[in-house]
């Protein structure tokens, strides 16, 4: 097509050179028949963008941020060519080629049809996708002020850029609703893409007239500027640590004093300890350290950052959030955030989720009494003055889960080290979906020396299926907790296979240089709950990229039930092997960490519950003037929350909530998705084999290789023969069922 272009040009250029020449004056003239005028073909508004097009992604091709990614494999990202200066020029180019992509789709003469519109929609935007990417990578996970300074800049533009171009592109939406208009006459999948991408438009303002728009896009830019400034304060409270003495280390366990020095080398200061403000490094310590004052001391700094008054507090921020979030929900007709961001859920109301975190609610509280209870003698023993406060529950219930089932969470610790979970976790990948993991490590670019990359292949075929990035350690710049990121979909619309690569972000304490990396039961289970979030992506059979993304109250289904594994037989009697005898975990102490399934389940779910009715009753209430300690202080109040349990995300440090729109009012999307991963967990033990063919092919070609190219609830159904059942959730719980 740019070649036509060109030839019209061509045209043009001979036209200009066809004059006769100028004869002497003295040189007899002949009359000579004047040459037929060649008309000048000027482009068509399509021909003209199908050119920019060209120029653009010649341009595109160019830089190696852009660029379509090269090197083995299909390509990976170019992670060595990353470094910050790079990216406003990459960000810029790769925009302007969007826009002429989309101007190309928007004025092709022909009449909408899905092969003319969806399809070349679905296809633009790919250079702007990777370096997007790449982007993501540099601010999550290699964050300084350089990189801080880039996204409170950038953050807004795309925004702004993402409503010009797409949301608010009429002449595109106009495209978009006659193809949606004639769905009818396309096959399923074709006709949920068409669905989906409409129903994203409407929500995106697409409906809104031009008043509307500039409110609403103002709205979008303002926000997508805060998220970067929540974000940028929580990690510069979370880049804080502890200082330990010599003294405060009595009675530490030797693997979690080795981690706190080499944590503190890291920081430049040897020959100290540190506990750094994260998830985990705080946890162990709260459970381990006797040193009361001490307990306190690093409670308060983990669950105070983005709440201390200073330069980093959130609470401003948090209030704009949600008072635009709420114009935003008004201007689109929704009462509430949580109705817009709902609308597009498998609950798809606030009251189908309250009503499903309300069943739960009672029996959690419950529990926790009786938890509290259990822990008083020992508090007693330890001339524990005034009651139980929240820095003491975690050392509390260690003793009491110590002395009744005869255990410390140290011995099983011993079992759990960070290599051998990781083989462990793609052992389950080989018993249940035939992969097998090689690893690349040194071949390929990473983003850090600490990356470790694996090709996943199919054990049958030997085919390549995708790649896997894993980096698990926590460091400075950083964003704390764990996550998966998808680099690249799986998709065949275009007639050639695009194989995923996704990774894995962990936040690990090192230990010593040189000795092993002990993790807890729980860091197991998250590690293993991560990984089933990339074998969701890497079992992908998912035609268009449109459709790979699942509804928020789904995508923790899969992760969640891939915990499930951690303590199954095969998986320890190979894996989970004492780090000094290496003898596998005895079936004594297994039946042990069994009885104790449920225990301290009180604590765990108020901890998680709490923060989600919170995100919930914050995202329907009227949003105007919100201050975000009040607001959780007064609702746990409502609620009758133990004081002994503190929410597990405070607002103030809410990641979740208010660094993107994508988990606010969908925290509870955990609870939604257990229910469905609970009842899972039943169909293989109703087998008797965890890793029983039948099951794991239904769960395969049900519910994770189709992404979102079907309806969730139908998936299930097909899957497990009925709706999934609330009471495998109360029973895995330990709770009452009726």
């Amino acid at each position: 097509m740019a070649r036509s272009l060109s030839l019209v040009l061509g045209l043009a250029t001979f036209a200009s050179s066809c004059c006769p020449q100028q004869k002497s004056k003295t040189e007899t003239v002949a009359t000579m028949p004047k040459p037929d005028p060649v008309d000048v073909v000027a482009p068509t508004p399509h021909q003209a963008a199908q050119a920019e097009v060209a120029r653009l992604a010649a341009l595109a091709d160019a830089n190696p941020l852009l660029a379509p990614w090269t090197g083995p494999d299909g390509g990976v990202p170019p992670f060595d060519k990353m470094s910050p200066e790079a990216f406003p020029a990459a960000l810029t180019l790769g925009l302007e080629l969007r826009g002429a992509e989309l101007e190309a789709i928007v004025t092709n003469p022909d009449a909408p049809t899905f092969a003319n519109t969806l399809v070349p929609m679905e296809d633009a935007g790919r250079h702007l996708g990777r370096t997007s990417t790449l982007f993501g990578v540099l601010t999550s996970g290699l964050n300084g002020p350089e990189a801080q300074r880039l996204d409170e800049e950038w953050s807004p533009k795309l925004a702004v850029a993402n409503d010009q171009q797409i949301r608010f592109n009429q002449r595109l939406f106009d495209r978009i609703a006659a193809v949606h208009a004639d769905r009818a006459s396309l096959g399923a999948i074709e006709a949920r893409l068409v669905d989906k991408t409409y129903e994203a438009m409407v929500r995106g303002g697409a409906r809104l007239d031009a008043d509307g728009k500039a409110k609403l896009g103002a709205i979008n830019e303002e926000l997508a500027s805060l998220y970067t400034t929540f974000g940028n304060k929580v990690l510069a409270d979370e880049d804080t640590w502890t200082v330990l003495t010599k003294a405060d280390l009595a009675g530490l366990p030797d693997d979690l004093v080795a981690s706190y020095a080499a944590a503190a080398t890291e920081r430049k200061l040897p020959g100290q300890w540190v506990v750094v403000n994260t998830r985990s490094s705080v946890d162990p310590f709260l459970e381990e350290s006797s040193v009361r004052a001490l307990r306190e001391k690093v409670w308060k700094a983990f669950k105070g950052r983005g709440d201390h008054g200073d330069a980093n507090d959130t609470k401003a921020t948090i209030a704009r959030i949600v008072a635009l979030r709420g114009e935003r929900a008004t201007l689109l007709g929704y009462p509430t955030h949580a109705h817009l961001r709902m609308a597009d859920t498998m609950a798809k109301d606030p009251a189908a989720a309250r009503e499903l975190m309300m069943r739960v609610w009672p029996a959690a509280v419950k529990r926790v009494k009786e938890e509290v209870a259990a822990m008083a003698p020992f508090a007693k023993k330890e001339k524990l003055k005034g009651p139980i406060e929240p820095w003491d529950y975690k050392y509390f219930q260690a003793q009491v889960k110590a002395a009744k089932y005869q255990f410390e969470t140290d011995t099983l610790k011993a079992y759990f080290t960070l290599d051998n979970m990781i083989a462990a976790s793609m052992y389950m990948a080989e018993r249940l979906y035939g992969f097998t993991f090689v690893e690349i490590t040194g071949t390929v670019p990473t983003f850090h020396p600490d990356v470790r990359v694996w090709e996943v292949k199919d054990k049958a075929s030997g085919k390549l299926v995708g790649l896997f990035y894993g980096d698990y350690f926590a460091r400075a710049g950083k964003r704390s907790g764990a996550w998966m990121s998808s680099y690249q979909y799986y998709e065949t619309f275009t007639g050639t296979a695009r194989l995923p690569i996704v990774s894995n972000n962990n936040n690990f304490v090192r230990g010593a240089a040189g000795a092993p990396i002990l993790i807890s039961l729980d860091d197991a289970e998250t590690l293993f709950h991560e990984f089933g979030h990339a074998i969701h992506y890497l079992l992908a059979n998912v035609s268009y990229p449109g459709l790979a993304d699942t509804p928020s109250d789904f995508v923790e289904y899969p992760s969640q039930v891939h915990e499930m594994w951690v303590l199954t037989r095969p998986v320890l009697d190979q894996f989970a092997r004492h780090y000094e005898t290496k003898q596998p975990m005895p079936q004594a102490l297994l039946d042990k960490v069994a009885a104790a399934d449920t225990f301290n389940q009180g604590y765990a779910t108020v901890e998680y519950l709490s923060a989600a009715i919170v995100d919930m009753e914050l995202h329907t209430a009227p949003p105007a003037n919100i201050d975000a300690a009040a607001f959780e202080r007064d609702t746990l109040a409502k609620l009758g929350a133990p004081r002994e349990v503190a929410l597990r995300h405070r607002l103030p440090q809410f990641n979740h909530l208010f660094t993107s729109d994508d988990y606010s009012a969908g925290y509870y999307s955990y609870l939604w998705s257990e229910v469905m991963d609970a009842d899972t967990r039943a169909a293989f033990a109703e087998t008797g084999d965890v890793f029983d063919p039948t099951v794991a092919k239904k769960l395969r070609d049900y519910i994770l290789a189709p992404g979102n190219a079907t309806d969730r609830a139908e998936a299930y159904r097909a899957f497990r023969g009925r709706d999934p059942d609330v009471k495998a959730l109360l029973a895995k719980r330990g709770f009452p069922t009726e």
